[in-house]
């Protein structure tokens, strides 16, 4: 009577070795090849300089510093709250950056242990600051740069001061190229115009290898300006600059109304009007327009290429 049972049981220790050897090669397999993780990069949106003042509302996110706490996995600029959402999930959207923003009342820092210290980032978006940057916080962006550092640069036109406190971005900016510790002789070759040029659609230059204007994210075309300004170029302070959308009727050095340079080890992007990257929709109590999706520009292309290129 036991022997009819002695097969089934040689039979099941044979299935059950087999069983450990199939799972140790699918574990080999797993392991001798594991996925590529995505090369992340590192961006901070800059909130602690009056970003939000008036009717403005350059953020990404309410939630901060960390966006994805308003929402994890975001499918439309709605699901993140502020006029600049549209970049922020488009740049999700790709699983190859970490976002992150500096909230109002905080100071720009480098070399410090702040989560939001811009040791820990590769790009800074300026987003029309509206108040000055401390002594500190300016030698903070410079060092930055200069250490390899991407610097976005968004003016609006002068006179734009949301806050009353006499300053607007066009001189705040100016500011931080002409009076900082670190140099302040024309570091990125230009200067921004004090203009408020009521309207317009720059066209970009013709050069088909520029990754900004040639990007993974699109070919660009045109921009917007609804109340912005441009600036001057200055090539012998800085041969690395260079125009790549111009108001019309303007070329060369002057009327350069997105501005790439390097300084350092870093890169530099210029833009002058916050209208393009609004995406109409943000906080309410703030009359926003849709200058991301205008049907006359290339506006997104625009600004993703850009980060993609400062944080590359």
């Amino acid at each position: 009577m036991l022997t009819p049972t002695r097969p089934r049981h040689r039979l099941a220790v044979a299935l059950t070795a087999l069983g450990v050897l199939l799972t140790g090669a699918a574990l080999q397999t797993t392991t001798a090849a594991p996925a590529h993780a995505a090369i992340t990069h590192r961006v901070l949106f800059d909130n602690g300089h009056a970003e939000t003042a008036g009717n403005a509302d350059w953020i990404i996110s309410t939630s901060q510093p960390n966006p994805l706490s308003e929402d994890s996995s975001p499918s439309s600029e709605t699901d993140w709250t502020g006029a600049l959402s549209s970049w922020g999930v488009a740049l999700e959207q790709t699983g190859d950056y970490s976002l992150d923003t500096l909230p109002s009342g905080s100071k720009l820092t480098y070399g410090g242990t702040s989560a939001t210290d811009l040791s820990n980032f590769d790009t800074l978006v300026l987003p029309e600051p509206n108040t000055l940057f401390t002594t500190a916080e300016k030698t903070a962006i410079m060092t930055f740069v200069k250490n390899g550092g991407g610097l976005f640069m968004i003016s609006d036109h002068t006179g734009a001061d949301r806050n009353n406190d006499g300053y607007d971005a066009v001189k705040i900016l100016n500011d931080l190229m002409t009076n900082n510790s670190v140099d302040s002789t024309d570091p990125f070759g230009f200067s921004i115009d004090s203009l408020n040029i009521s309207s317009g659609y720059p066209a970009a230059i013709s050069d088909s290898t520029n990754a900004v204007l040639h990007g993974s994210f699109g070919a660009v075309t045109k921009s917007l300006i609804a109340n912005g300004t441009t600036a001057t170029l200055k090539p012998a302070d800085n041969s690395a600059v260079k125009g790549l959308l111009y108001r019309s009727g303007y070329s060369g050095n002057t009327g350069a109304f997105f501005a790439t340079s390097t300084f350092g080890s870093g890169k530099v992007a210029f833009w002058g009007d916050s209208s393009p990257i609004d995406d109409g929709t943000g906080q309410s109590g703030n009359t926003l327009y849709d200058g991301w999706n205008d049907t006359g520009a290339t506006n997104a292309a625009l600004a993703l290429n850009a980060t993609e290129w400062l944080s590359s």
